[in-house]
């Protein structure tokens, strides 16, 4: 979790849904951070691109949890778009045990 303060304090970012979203359609988002409990409607909006672009999605914690983490309110959706800060993210939430990963980007060579 801490890895996401620190890559949205080097702007390596793009927080909420629509903004995730746009980083994935333009092919910057490396990895996809989504919480458990986020409504499914809203993941729906950002999930099927990442899968069609091979993005990892990360499903880390809470909603309440995750805008904690970025300094902010509730967040669904995080794209994380710096290809070394997203391994360290990705590493940080296997390590922790509390995440599932979906994909393995062997798609995106910056991962």
């Amino acid at each position: 979790m801490a890895m996401l303060g620190l890559a949205r304090r080097a702007g390596a970012v793009e927080v909420g849904v629509a903004r995730a979203r746009g980083a994935v359609a333009t092919g910057r988002a490396r990895l996809l951070v989504v919480a458990s409990d986020g409504a499914p409607g809203q993941r729906a909006k950002v999930e099927p691109a990442a899968r069609r672009a091979e993005v990892p999605i990360v499903e880390l914690c809470s909603a309440e949890e995750l805008g904690e983490a970025l300094g902010m309110q509730a967040v669904t959706a995080v794209a994380v778009t710096d290809g070394s800060l997203a391994r360290a993210v990705r590493e940080s939430a296997v390590e922790s045990g509390r995440t599932s990963v979906h994909g393995d980007g062997a798609a995106n060579a910056s991962i």
